[in-house]
C-alpha cells in the first residue's frame, strides 16, 4: 500500500482534475485519500507545499514516459511518437493532464507554482530537443516551442472543452512546420 504522502498526492491530483484549484484543500485531500484527518497537513504544511509536491510528482512520474518516445528516424515517425504521447496524456494519464491544466491557470498568479511547472516543461523540452537536432530541424529551439504550444492547445481543447479533435493531423502539421526550411527575410 502507498504511503500517506503518495496517497495525498494522488488524491490532490484527482481533486485538481475533477474540481479545479478551488477543490484542493488539505481536508478534502485527507477525505479523498482515505487517510486520517490532518495527515496531508502533516506532510504538506501549507497549500503551496502541497501544490509544489503535486508539480514535482507529475514531472517525476511523466518524464520517463515522455523520454521513451523520441527515438524516431524520420519526421513522420517523430510525429507518430508525439501522437502516441498525446493519446497517452489524454487517455491513461488524463487525470494528471487535467490537473496540470488547473495548475497552469494557478501559475498565472502563483510564482512558486509557475516556477515548478516551468521546471517540468524544461525537462520535457530537453527530451524533445535532441530528436529535433538529430532529425535536422532547421531551428530546433523554435521547434520545441511549437510542439509544446501545440500540445498545450490540444490539451485545452480535448480536456477543457471536451472537443473531438484530430490530434494526429494537428501534430503532423506542426511537425511539418518544425522541419520546413526556414525562409530568409529580404
Amino acid at each position: 500500500m502507498a504511503n500517506i504522502r503518495d496517497r495525498a498526492i494522488t488524491a490532490a491530483i484527482e481533486l485538481l482534475a475533477s474540481g479545479g484549484i478551488r477543490a484542493l484543500t488539505h481536508l478534502r485531500v485527507d477525505e479523498r485519500a482515505g487517510i486520517p484527518r490532518g495527515s496531508t497537513s502533516n506532510v504538506f504544511r501549507t497549500r503551496e507545499a502541497l501544490l509544489l509536491g503535486v508539480c514535482e510528482h507529475m514531472v517525476a512520474s511523466e518524464l520517463p514516459e515522455i523520454d521513451t518516445g523520441f527515438t524516431a528516424n524520420t519526421p513522420e515517425e517523430f510525429a507518430e511518437s508525439l501522437t502516441t504521447l498525446f493519446r497517452y496524456l489524454v487517455g491513461p494519464s488524463r487525470t494528471v493532464t487535467a490537473a496540470r491544466l488547473a495548475l497552469i491557470v494557478e501559475g498565472g498568479h502563483d510564482a512558486a507554482v509557475r516556477s515548478a511547472l516551468t521546471a517540468g516543461r524544461i525537462g520535457i523540452e530537453r527530451s524533445i530537443l535532441p530528436a529535433l537536432v538529430a532529425l535536422g530541424a532547421p531551428d530546433p529551439l523554435l521547434g520545441v516551442q511549437l510542439i509544446a504550444t501545440c500540445f498545450e492547445g490540444l490539451f485545452l481543447h480535448a480536456i477543457g472543452r471536451h472537443a473531438h479533435i484530430d490530434a494526429e493531423a494537428i501534430v503532423a502539421a506542426t511537425v511539418r512546420t518544425v522541419f520546413a526550411p526556414v525562409e530568409t527575410a529580404r
